[in-house]
């Protein structure tokens, strides 16, 4: 089947070719992600392979759609980035990655929260400079602290795991709570207990209109005053003002992200020698108690061979008339 592969860096050309081998597909690579504006260099392509910050819109998918497009297969977990009930008025079938490793992104949030806290980013540069001063990077032990645990999906549940294996005190928050989370160590947070316990809490929970800003003013207000907050997930579960407004103030300890809420413009390029036009993310970068990487909590060897993989067993299920394991559908 011809794929139009778009967002295509070097590791994704390197394993989508291995895993291709095997499959047989045409794959034909766009660096520029799909919008608007790209969406015409998919025609005659009867699927599309997408990554988190391309666009499939109702108008993207329209025409997709004119272009003789049949399938979105996108070679990640999350799909707010897609219009799920546009893609099924217009025929459209939509698969993801479901389960690739949740160690990859587990173990970074486990590295943002050491390093936030025993201010890593901070002595590298320092000693980089021969300073070894060690005025401001003090840390706390996270044995015995409380760890808030926001989605107890593998990925959470993964994190809690290790977070227990440091001695902490792990609770959680989750719609749909797991027997598997409690059987870690974990338990389920009672009502206010995040807010007034967690020392660090760490977001592992998809986007959704109603998780949309879970981390806004009034959530930050509630925190313990100095506490750590995680985000590997998507940028969207995080208000970036309030939080800016609460490191101000010393209501929030520390910030370490893997993502952005406006990181679609920004992340995957390399702009180190443009100015950007971001002054959030600008104020954001200029505190002492932030990291932000660039959206590559997945990036293992691991976790990218088991996405390429996936993603193209689920467009050769779809070539044969299969049931397609990993679709997603707007009902």
């Amino acid at each position: 089947m011809e794929i139009a592969v778009f967002s295509a860096k070097s590791y994704d050309r390197q394993h989508l070719d291995a895993a291709n081998a095997a499959a047989g597909h045409q794959l034909k690579y766009f660096e520029v992600p799909l919008d608007s504006e790209t969406v015409g260099l998919a025609a005659g392509h009867g699927a599309v392979c997408i990554f988190v910050n391309d666009r499939a819109d109702a108008s993207v998918l329209g025409a997709l759609a004119r272009g003789g497009t049949k399938l979105v297969a996108l070679r990640c977990t999350g799909f707010n980035n897609v219009d799920l009930k546009a893609a099924q008025a217009l025929g459209i079938k939509v698969v993801r990655v479901v389960d690739y490793s949740p160690n990859s992104v587990a173990e970074h949030a486990v590295a943002l929260l050491m390093a936030i806290n025993r201010k890593i980013h901070r002595a590298y540069n320092r000693t980089r400079d021969f300073n070894f001063s060690l005025e401001g990077l003090m840390g706390f032990d996270l044995c015995g602290k409380t760890v808030a645990v926001i989605g107890t999906g593998k990925i959470g549940r993964v994190f809690a795991k290790i977070m227990v294996g440091f001695g902490c005190n792990v609770i959680g928050y989750d719609k749909y709570p797991s027997p598997e989370f409690e059987a870690l160590g974990g338990r389920y947070a009672d009502e206010g207990e995040i807010g007034t316990c967690a020392d660090c809490i760490s977001l592992h929970c998809p986007l959704t209109p109603e998780t949309h800003h879970i981390i806004n003013a009034e959530a930050l207000s509630r925190a313990k005053r100095g506490a750590l907050l995680i985000n590997t997930s998507r940028g969207g579960l995080i208000d970036t003002e309030a939080v800016i407004d609460a490191l101000r103030s010393g209501q929030l300890g520390g910030l370490a992200i893997d993502v952005y809420e406006q990181e679609a413009e920004l992340f995957f390029r390399d702009l180190s020698g443009t100015i950007v036009d971001d002054a959030v993310l600008q104020q954001l970068i200029t505190f002492p108690n932030v990291i932000v990487t660039g959206h590559q909590a997945f990036l293992t060897r691991e976790a990218v061979t088991t996405i390429c993989e996936t993603t193209l067993r689920s467009v050769t299920e779809f070539e044969t008339g299969k049931p397609l394991t990993n679709e997603v559908s707007a009902s």
